[in-house]
């Protein structure tokens, strides 16, 4: 079995700076969340921008899965789906990367 990581970067909503904090605040708790709950995750982690440069995302989550087939039940759990309906409409752009790290 090889480790996948699973990389997401969201820009987020928030017509004030303190909307945008909001919104992070509400992913990041929401992402948070789903540590010990979803079978084959072995890490999770959300970080948000601290550089503010204008082509930086928002806030980044990072995971890691025991195998594909754990990334692939994660992407149809019930509360992995919970979060993303929960937060929805606060994304903006939405980029992502799935890898098996090299040896």
């Amino acid at each position: 079995m090889s480790i996948v990581k699973h990389i997401v970067m969201w820009n987020l909503r928030g017509e004030t700076e303190v909307d945008k904090q909001d919104a992070v605040a509400r992913l990041k708790l929401a992402f948070e969340g789903l540590r010990g709950r979803i079978p084959g995750m072995r890490h999770l982690e959300v970080g948000v921008d601290s550089s503010k440069v204008n082509y930086a995302c928002d806030v980044v989550l990072y995971s890691e899965f025991e195998s594909q087939t754990a990334l692939e039940g994660y992407a149809t759990h019930p509360e992995h789906l919970r979060v993303k309906e929960e937060l929805g409409d606060l994304r903006i752009a939405r980029h992502q990367v799935d890898y098996e790290p090299s040896a």
